[in-house]
């Protein structure tokens, strides 16, 4: 059968199809729909061609939103293969530093944020027609926004008698009264799913070590269930997947394994690159079982062919940020109802499966019933520094759940310091607010390339950035080359920190001729790098537009650390010699600097090399050279906590005390520095 056919074929077996007509009459019918489509639905792929079937796209998009970039970049690489076109011509995508659209791009899938800081340069949206916010049940706080911003330019452009703003959200599961009343009372459509039958089975003990549990269940459906059974398995990261690969791997070479059905595990995480992010979605060869270890990536949106099983240990990674300290970490918690129930519908999109939970049904029955809004959990300046830059001030904005007063008081007061508004009461955008807006960066980074010309080191810092805004550039080595690989990766190391370590590792991969050979040599990823280049020109192009200085002159690496304080001044840490550990001076917590910094065992280069930067020279100061045997740097920089086991503090550089006091003269906590 031709490919073109077959495509037809399948997207008029999908539930969707049937109620095609009734969906564009409802969507002529009403300004705002609420579409919850059962899993398998087809809702994700097939109603943005349905609009644009229908003919109510004129010289308009329809825009669709996904809280996840691998979800828009395969949704939308499914929806051009369907249309028989070119990814970037009818059908595109755009997420954070990577826009694949044309001027003949009808359907365009992307990530919330895009959306949002389109609404910054154009606040009526004036390209979209329609724009469907997906997955709205997961109640990021890009999504919780957009349905304020949204609501605001429907009103605004039918003030203006401006073409009407349709808008749909959509998902599979989701609170629909509270959603519909917040929508002004607008109609719900139930559309059915195409989903099988789902056994589930729940544990009959609590399960102490869930890791341990999935990993028993799985062996347990390999040595029964048929070949070309794959299996679906949810963790809570890239170390968790890791090392559940590492140890199925491990398993399936024990002589009690030989001769059965082939076992292979296949990674999915958002820090995975994306070329081994397709691996996950290959069906399994024969004789052959597949098992995609995922993170929550894998709940909703993207279809993995042939999951016949689901194992759900019931947990997920979640940020959470405590405004009264100003600690956010990246904390495993327990996932709520409505996410078991997604996770569940993975195993019944082609057949009838079953799920696997690894807790009680007691458990299960104790969850809260939907997640909480990331809006309620986050911390506020990102989000009010864009809402203030699009003229609007969170104190009146209209969101569906509003966050803490607490919470908007201190991401106010963190954007003074940051010299991003002018005062905390009825506050304004300064100069340097407006310019931190148009970069696509937390306001932390922002601020360090605004501040960048003053300490002579704009072009280190573009570098820098570009480094911190693409995924792991480390390659993870094989047990055969493991050694080899550490070794490679021990070249780059800095004894000032990570943050050099990153400005060296791109200085050299910038010079190499051979750029693809020198990531090999070095178990480098050549796509993250060359991802990181790409990040480097947009924020050099941006740096242009606001006629900031792109030159250094005399790099100085005193200043350099100066610049990163300006900006992470609230990630400075000093260390405890009493318990070998770091105390934050911002909200007093302790943690240890994490295994993966090059200050973690102090084993940085300290023979006095120094390191081209392309500008300038990065070398090893007289003063560090004396230091050397010190232990642990009495005070660090770092850029983010994350708690595991233990409390980490990841991306560490150490700096000098009184650079703080120097750089931050009127910070609240400059009383706990020791000098």
């Amino acid at each position: 059968m031709n490919r073109t056919v077959q495509l037809e074929e399948q997207r008029k077996s999908l539930p969707s199809y049937n109620y095609r007509q009734h969906i564009i009459n409802c969507i002529h019918q009403n300004s705002t729909l609420i579409l919850i489509g059962e899993t398998g639905s087809g809702k994700s792929t097939q109603i943005p061609q349905y609009i644009y079937e229908s003919g109510i796209l004129h010289r308009g998009m329809v825009a669709i939103t996904q809280p996840r970039r691998v979800a828009a970049i395969t949704l939308a690489l499914r929806v051009a293969k369907e249309r028989g076109r070119n990814i970037g011509e009818l059908v595109g995508y755009a997420i954070r530093f990577e826009s694949v659209v044309s001027r003949d791009t009808k359907i365009k899938y992307m990530t919330e944020g895009i959306l949002l800081r389109e609404a910054i340069t154009d606040k009526y949206l004036k390209q979209y027609q329609v724009i469907i916010l997906d997955e709205a049940h997961e109640r990021t706080v890009n999504t919780d926004v957009l349905f304020g911003v949204v609501k605001n330019v429907q009103k605004a452009r039918k003030e203006n008698n401006m073409t009407e703003l349709k808008l749909i959200i959509m998902s599979a599961t989701m609170d629909v009264d509270h959603f519909s009343k917040y929508f002004d009372n607008c109609p719900v459509l139930y559309l059915p799913g195409r989903t099988f039958p789902v056994t589930i089975h729940h544990t009959k003990q609590k399960q102490d070590d869930y890791m341990f549990a999935a990993i028993a269940t799985l062996f347990e459906i390999h040595l029964n269930a048929p070949p070309q059974e794959d299996v679906l398995i949810f963790l809570t990261g890239k170390d968790e997947i890791e090392s559940m690969i590492h140890q199925i791997r491990t398993i399936t070479k024990s002589p009690e394994l030989q001769g059965t059905v082939q076992l292979r595990a296949f990674p999915l995480h958002s820090s995975l690159q994306q070329n081994k992010q397709m691996d996950a979605f290959t069906r399994s060869a024969e004789n052959t079982r597949r098992v995609v270890v995922a993170t929550n990536i894998a709940e909703t949106s993207i279809t993995l062919p042939g999951i016949k099983y689901v194992i759900d240990t019931g947990v997920v990674k979640m940020k959470n940020y405590e405004a009264s300290t100003g600690l956010e970490t990246l904390k495993v918690t327990k996932i709520s109802q409505a996410q078991a129930w997604q996770r569940s519908g993975r195993a019944g999109r082609e057949s009838e499966g079953a799920c696997y939970r690894t807790y009680t049904k007691n458990e299960l029955e104790l969850l809260e019933k939907m997640t909480k809004p990331e809006i309620l959990r986050c911390n506020l300046s990102a989000t009010i520094l864009q809402l203030l830059a699009i003229g609007v001030n969170i104190e009146n904005f209209d969101l569906m759940d509003k966050p803490s007063k607490e919470a908007i008081t201190v991401a106010f007061k963190q954007l003074k310091q940051l010299s991003a508004i002018k005062t905390t009461q009825s506050p304004q955008l300064t100069d340097d607010g407006r310019s931190m807006a148009l970069f696509p960066l937390d306001p932390i980074f922002s601020r360090i390339i605004i501040s960048a010309p003053e300490y002579g080191c704009i072009n280190e810092i573009l570098d820098l950035i570009a480094m911190l805004s693409t995924d792991n550039i480390y390659l993870e080595p094989n047990q055969n080359n493991r050694d080899v690989a550490y070794a490679q990766h021990n070249k780059f190391h800095m004894s000032y920190g990570d943050h050099f370590t990153l400005l060296k590792i791109y200085s050299q991969y910038r010079n190499a001729n051979d750029k693809k050979k020198w990531c090999q040599e070095f178990f480098l990823s050549y796509r993250n790098l060359a991802y990181a280049a790409e990040v480097r020109k947009q924020l050099s192009d941006i740096c242009t537009q606001l006629k900031i200085m792109t030159k250094t002159e005399n790099f100085d690496l005193d200043k350099f650390r100066k610049c990163i304080i300006r900006g992470l001044y609230s990630n400075i840490a000093e260390y405890q010699a009493r318990d070998n550990n770091y105390k934050v001076l911002a909200s007093q917590q302790r943690a240890q600097i994490h295994p993966s910094s090059v200050l973690s065992g102090f084993h940085a280069n300290l023979n006095g090399r120094s390191t081209s930067n392309g500008n300038g020279i990065i070398p090893v100061s007289p003063k560090m050279k004396n230091d050397h045997n010190q232990s642990k740097p009495s005070y660090v920089i770092f850029n983010e906590i994350v708690q595991t086991s233990n409390t980490y503090l990841r991306t560490v550089t150490r700096i000098e005390p009184e650079w703080i006091k120097e750089v931050l003269p009127n910070c609240d906590f400059l009383n706990r520095i020791n000098c």
